[in-house]
């Protein structure tokens, strides 16, 4: 047989496997001369010659379907083909390309291969005509094969086979890249994507598909499409482009992080520029440092090289007060390409840890220029500049939001760059212009809108003031000696006032002691100035301190009836009662003191830690920390609750720095995070557990599953802060997978919150299935019965705790709700296994639940006995229990273009041989086991019998081969199979009709006619039934039909009970055997 032109393998190697047998390259090389020899005689010789004669253009015509139809399925011998082809179609006339193309069209309805090959055919065909979408051409027929063309190429993009999807959205990027790019063929596109289940909508599925090459090929088909989509950009897909920058795979979260920067670099919307921020930089931790380096490329010219052409460019313009056009309109036509929302966006909480990241990385490899700090100084000075132009108050002024906190941070790397007059000028005005009191303390007043705006201002101007203050202490070095000596006594005496925002006190400390520091001659002088400074507020801070307890006290004594001060608002319009100003000044002092520890540790603490012992103990009997101590008299936790918990927070920070201290006191911090009513202090607590597990890893130990307990906290901010902390800790190996640990994360997948709901998505789908492979195989089972509050019959508690505990982290009942809940938790795990851990959970299940059930060893009348039992018929029912089954030739593609080779498909036969051998072995163990327990659910007359029946019909059409052998060596249990399987199909299908029946309306004349005919719909359900039973069970007989009923008659049930041989005996060997079953070692053991 003669192969056809262009189906030989490329020349790549010295020898070159074709049809499995390695052939010389010399070979191949003769093989493509004689290829392109051919194609030449084609072209130039045969084809000029069918002009004159009708049966040669026939087949020349015919010729190019000849060569699809014998293509090669491998994908280098495809590309060749499709190379051939199209040398061919080039030669031919315009209108028998045409007709070429209408046939690639209808491949795309074809088997596999031919779908694939069209795939392939169709942006070559296009990208081959001069009009590809018939812009120009009076044509009808020319018009419509270009959108044919197009149309059928998107539709492929949704095809069941990976392999051609991912193919399909491929080569529509390459050719949307080449099509012209003027107006109308934009418009063109635009409006096939605005077609509903257009392409908006095919990319908002491709790029979640389950396959990474899929996802891979929307991405890049969203980067092409980025410039044709206007002034908008559809928001989910955009959402989906920041989700997958988070995927698993390197290769889709660099598609991911260029498809998203191509978007941002087109649009300046404030939609896309948060997407970008709240995704890319966060990859500055990601481990791949390819992916780092782009992040920090990225972000220098996307933001950083924006800020500074904005910034450098700004020309002032005085504009009279009575200008109509408002201060933000006027900003917005200063600073173009959206640089404001830019700046606003990189101080959002959950986006200023990576911007402080990557400015640190790009500082340290001096990739940060003296532009960005000068522009950042000019668009503040341009602000207060416009501000005073309209004649406006400067104390209501504000810079925008986000420069100072990115002057910050390149400030480190640039401090000649920042002018000391300009920083000296800003302070004396933000230090001068604070808004009443910085502690917050007001009057209550009617109006609302008023006094929201004053804590905004006052709010926004107390960050102003630190991002200030870090700047300063930046370019500390470069200040002059006297006005450093100014700025350090000012920021000392504001710090011994005690009436600063909390947000201030952490800036002002390190601040004041960078100034010492480097204006100090030596380490040693530097010391001596902090300890001097340190003490000095030490000792003040606790003066205010203690004095507030023994107005308390007294006040206490005095006043015994009188209802404490309200929190939060009074009425709605009014705001609270204001706090005392002592009461002000003593929370300010707690939180001082804590600054000051973190600063210097080595200061004397002796007579602080009495007082916060007052503090945190206040209204407890019998916790003292020495007989020495006087005992509270009045209940700080009821009367101040705020300094109550920033005396908790205090602790925290010097048990910290004291070792000693902390063996005592982590009992107590324990003990009040379990019975603490109060969201903030328990997620303080929480954080101090954490940082006291990396310091302190052997006494924190023994409470992980205390902190465990938050992950079911009724506060959501609780349960996503003891989520992340524990997580971290895990990855870093301080706490280990023991015990129930592992089993308490599970009911993260299913929390309330969305966003504990992707945290645990990605904890369970990517860092453990990594990091230990195993924990949800070894876990599994007892999961079962943890989330059902069920334990098995060996196990036995009396602990009142542990059985509530236990409660806590159960999703019990048998609901609809409760029970979706946990085989969302089961799948989850099921997709974490490999293979042969599948089989093994499969057996598993079967030996520790359901012969469990059938010994009696769970109680099956018990309500959570049987919702055990139910999930796990529910489970081997499932899909995802199910190993891949192999795939046949409409896959091939798929296998080829994933890069299978020879070696791989040998490995991958071997291991199929091995994997139908154990799946044989575990369906002749697991069958009686069945039978068993459905024989005594029968006898219970229990509601599972349905449970199980569609269990078991999921494994004959599953397992069918591997079933057909014990039907066939034991008759009678066909028979039974078949009439049971009958039986409860039959039941079920008038059940169904009886539900129709009662919910149809019965004046309706349809729900008569149901309930008149109802009999003749349960003849039909039997019918059905029947039919449905003999085509699972058509192969048992090799082939041939199942007996009808009438043919076999009523098989008899044979009982177990009291029989000593026979068949009876074989399903007690088979449990015997199936609890002598291998275990895996789990990944924590080591």
């Amino acid at each position: 047989m003669i192969t056809p032109v262009g189906l030989v393998q490329p020349i790549g190697r010295k020898r070159v496997a074709v049809g499995g047998l390695e052939v010389p390259e010399a070979v191949i090389a003769t093989q493509m001369k004689a290829r392109m020899f051919a194609l030449g005689f084609i072209t130039k010789q045969i084809i000029p010659m069918s002009k004159d004669s009708d049966c040669i253009r026939k087949a020349v015509v015919n010729y190019p379907k000849y060569l699809s139809q014998k293509a090669p399925e491998k994908s280098e011998p495809r590309a060749l083909a499709v190379e051939s082809i199209m040398e061919v179609v080039k030669a031919v006339e315009l209108q028998d390309q045409i007709k070429f193309a209408d046939y690639a069209v209808k491949m795309t309805l074809g088997k596999p291969h031919l779908r694939l090959l069209a795939v392939d055919l169709i942006p070559m065909i296009l990208m081959s005509l001069s009009d590809p979408l018939g812009l120009n051409s009076e044509s009808e027929v020319a018009k419509s094969c270009g959108l044919n063309c197009l149309e059928a190429l998107i539709q492929r993009c949704s095809d069941s086979v990976a392999a051609i999807r991912a193919r399909a959205l491929s080569n529509l990027s390459q050719l949307i890249g080449a099509l012209p790019s003027d107006t109308r063929s934009h418009a063109v596109l635009k409006g096939i994507m605005g077609k509903e289940g257009g392409l908006n909508d095919l990319l908002r599925k491709r790029c979640v598909d389950e396959k990474a090459a899929v996802r891979k090929a929307s991405l890049l088909l969203i980067t092409k499409l980025t410039s044709l989509m206007g002034g908008a950009i559809d928001e989910v897909v955009l959402k989906t482009m920041g989700t997958a920058c988070s995927d698993p795979l390197v290769s889709i979260r660099k598609a991911a992080v260029s498809a998203l920067s191509e978007a941002f670099k087109t649009f300046s919307d404030e939609t896309v520029t948060s997407e970008w921020l709240h995704s890319v930089p966060r990859l500055i931790t990601d481990n791949e440092s390819s992916i780092q380096e782009e992040c920090e490329n990225l972000f220098l010219e996307l933001v950083l090289n924006r800020v500074s052409r904005a910034g450098s460019t700004v020309v002032p313009r005085n504009k009279s007060s009575s200008s109509p056009v408002s201060v933000e309109t006027e900003m917005e036509s200063l600073f173009p390409e959206g640089v404001l929302g830019l700046l606003k966006e990189t101080c959002h909480g959950e986006v200023n840890p990576w911007v402080k990241r990557i400015c640190t990385n790009l500082g340290k490899k001096q990739r940060l220029k003296r532009n960005i700090a000068i522009a950042l100084q000019n668009i503040i000075k341009t602000s207060e500049f416009t501000w005073l132009s309209r004649s406006m108050p400067i104390e209501k002024w504000t810079a925008p939001q986000g420069a100072w906190f990115l002057l910050s941070e390149v400030s480190a790397f640039l401090c000649e760059a920042v002018d000391w007059e300009f920083l000296h000028h800003h302070w004396q005005l933000l230090d001068k212009c604070n808004v009443g009191e910085s502690t917050g303390t007001h009057v209550e007043v009617g109006g609302d809108e008023a006094m929201e705006g004053i804590e905004c201002k006052s709010v926004a101007w107390a960050g102003d003031r630190v991002f200030l203050l870090q700047t300063i202490s930046n370019v500390s070095v470069e200040l002059p000696p006297e006005p450093a000596a100014d700025l350090a006594h000012n920021l000392l005496k504001r710090l011994e006032e005690f009436n600063m925002n909390l947000t201030e006190v952490n800036a002002h400390v390190k601040a004041l002691r960078t100034l010492c520091k480097r204006k100090a001659s030596s380490a040693e002088e530097a010391n001596a100035l902090v300890m001097g400074w340190v003490c000095q507020l030490l000792s003040q801070a606790s003066q205010v301190v203690d004095s507030f307890i023994s107005e308390a006290s007294d006040a206490n004594k005095n006043i015994n009836f009188v209802t404490p001060p309200r929190s939060g608002r009074s009425q709605k319009g009014k705001r609270a009662i204001p706090l005392p100003k002592s009461q002000s000044r003593a929370i300010t002092a707690i939180y001082t003191i804590g600054s000051v520890v973190i600063v210097c540790p080595s200061a004397d603490l002796s007579p602080i830690i009495p007082i916060l012992h007052t503090i945190i103990t206040s209204g407890c009997s019998g916790v003292k920390l020495t007989n020495n101590l006087p005992g509270p008299t009045v209940s700080i936790k009821e009367a101040a609750p705020s300094l109550y918990v920033q005396a908790w927070v205090t602790m925290g920070k010097i048990c910290l720095a004291d070792g000693n201290l902390a063996k005592r006191y982590i009992p107590l911090f324990v003990q009040e995070l379990d019975k603490s009513d109060c969201a903030a202090l328990r997620n303080n607590i929480v954080v101090m557990m954490a940082d006291f597990c990396v310091r302190y890893t052997a006494l924190v130990d023994c409470y992980i599953s205390k902190i465990a307990k938050c992950l079911r906290d009724p506060c959501e901010l609780v349960r996503r802060q003891t989520f992340i902390l524990l997580s971290r800790l895990l990855q870093r190996d301080y706490v280990k997978w023991r015990g129930v640990l592992f089993l308490r994360f599970l009911l993260s997948l299913v929390d309330e919150s969305e966003k504990i709901k992707q945290l645990a998505d990605f904890l369970f789908g990517n860092i453990l299935k990594a990091k230990a492979p195993l924990l949800a195989y070894n876990s599994f089972v007892e999961a079962i019965y943890v989330l059902n509050d069920s334990l098995p019959q060996n196990v036995h508690t009396d602990s009142q705790g542990s059985r509530a505990e236990r409660r806590l982290f159960s999703i019990r009942g048998g609901d609809e709700k409760s029970r979706s809940k946990r085989m969302h938790i089961y799948m989850c795990l099921l997709k974490q296994m490999a293979p042969e851990h599948l089989l093994a959970t499969f057996a598993k299940l079967c030996a520790e639940i359901l012969a469990a059930a059938s010994d009696g060893m769970l109680n099956i009348e018990d309500a959570t006995g049987q919702c055990v039992l139910q999930d796990a018929f529910q489970i081997l029912a499932s899909k995802e229990i199910r190993l891949p089954s192999s795939r046949g030739s409409s896959d091939s593609a798929e296998i080829e273009e994933e890069g299978g080779g020879d070696g791989a498909s040998g490995s991958a036969a071997k291991g199929r041989v091995i994997t139908q051998a154990v799946k044989k072995g575990l369906i002749q163990n697991a069958v009686p086991i069945f039978i068993e327990l459905k024989r005594l659910l029968e006898s219970k007359n229990s509601p599972l019998i349905g449970s199980l029946m569609e269990c078991l019909r999921a494994l004959l059409k599953d397992y069918k081969n591997e079933i057909e052998e014990i039907l066939i060596a034991d008759k009678q249990l066909q028979k039974e199979l078949i009439y049971d399987m009958q039986k409860y199909e039959a039941t079920k299908a008038k059940s169904k009709i009886a539900e129709a029946a009662k919910e149809t309306d019965p004046k309706n004349r349809l729900g008569q006619e149901m309930e008149n005919d109802f009999r003749v719909a349960s003849a039909m359900a039997d019918a059905a039934a029947a039919a449905t039973a003999r085509s699972v069970l058509r192969e048992v007989n090799q082939g041939a039909a199942t007996p009808p009923l009438s043919a076999m008659g009523l098989p008899k049930l044979k009982s177990t009970v009291g029989r000593s041989s026979g068949r009876g005996e074989r399903p007690m060997d088979v449990l015997e055997s199936l609890r002598r079953r291998q275990t895996f070692n789990s990944d924590d053991e080591n």
